[in-house]
């Protein structure tokens, strides 16, 4: 068995992939990767109108997560606003049915001072997906859902609040359908939270852009920090030399995977160019966690064996 490579996978279609989701297509009997397709390499782009204006592309493995390759771009059918924006997904799939929580931007702007709702859309082959709802959550300006089944078979999910200070704040819902926002859930700024569950606990991680701040919780509702971040140092690997961002986690087996992205162009040691296409493009890498005295921690430089069985 072959480790994973550096980069895992990097987009053919802009070079801009980031905030990876990773989901177990039945139909297809191959693990899927969806990812906010950034345009990196589009050279009109004025401000940050080069990540705004984004699709959700498709990756797909049939090894396990070790390689990766290009499959498309998800047909979301969402699109109410003219150079619409779509951001940050995430997963899940309750009796055949999948379920995507998606930050949607209501324009191509070169600035971060517009609204962002998160909507819910409904698929049974992960290609095509039909909008139910937009979610009534506390502000108009959210971002970056993470969803997760609570041990009484309800859900819960945690969102960025953009309006205040960034910090985390979450919503339950007894059936995926009807959502009752319920406030912050944790007073720290960040965004892509991904919570789950690993070593008889729950954890949290969020993207702290300086590496990535862990919390873990017996009861989901009161976490407790831990003093060191991940992949905030630097990795030696090819496109790994910058900090880690906005991650997904696949737990399978005893083992837990974290999936995440760098902007290969920004490390400390020799950034490009401000604006640059070396400085936007992003890739998408992958660590094995571990845990020990009670505490994650990640070595990235760590040849990584992806297992991730069949669900």
């Amino acid at each position: 068995m072959k480790p994973a490579p550096k980069p895992l996978f990097r987009d053919p279609i802009y070079d801009g992939a980031a905030d990876p989701v990773i989901i177990w297509n039945k139909q297809a009997n191959k693990w899927w990767m969806f990812y906010t397709d950034r345009r990196a390499t589009d050279t009109t782009a004025t401000g940050v109108t080069w990540v705004h204006g984004t699709r959700i592309g498709i990756a797909e493995s049939g090894d396990g997560g070790t390689t990766w390759t290009y499959r498309d771009t998800a047909n979301i059918n969402y699109r109410p606003d003219r150079d619409y924006t779509h951001w940050a997904p995430d997963i899940v799939e309750d009796k055949g049915l999948y379920h995507m929580f998606l930050t949607y931007v209501p324009g191509t702007f070169t600035d971060w001072q517009h609204p962002r709702v998160i909507i819910q859309l409904t698929s049974t082959d992960l290609l095509s997906w039909k909008y139910v709802q937009t979610l009534p959550l506390i502000t108009d300006k959210v971002i970056d859902a993470s969803v997760f089944k609570l041990p009484d078979g309800t859900w819960r999910l945690w969102y960025n609040n953009e309006r205040d200070h960034k910090s985390i704040y979450y919503a339950d819902s007894p059936d995926l359908r009807h959502w009752t926002d319920h406030g912050q859930a944790l007073n720290e700024r960040g965004e892509g939270p991904k919570v789950f569950r690993w070593h008889e606990q729950y954890w949290m991680i969020i993207d702290q852009w300086k590496g990535m701040a862990i919390y873990h919780s017996d009861d989901l509702l009161h976490w407790q920090p831990q003093p060191e971040r991940i992949l905030e140092q630097p990795g030696r690997g090819r496109d790994d030399q910058a900090i880690g961002g906005h991650c997904d986690v696949v737990v399978s087996g005893n083992r837990a995977y974290v999936f995440y992205f760098t902007h290969p162009g920004r490390s400390q040691a020799s950034p490009a160019p401000a604006n640059s296409i070396a400085a936007k493009r992003s890739v998408i890498q992958v660590a094995e966690l571990e845990f020990k005295d009670g505490k994650l921690t990640c070595n990235r430089d760590k040849p990584t064996f992806v297992q991730l069985g069949r669900r």
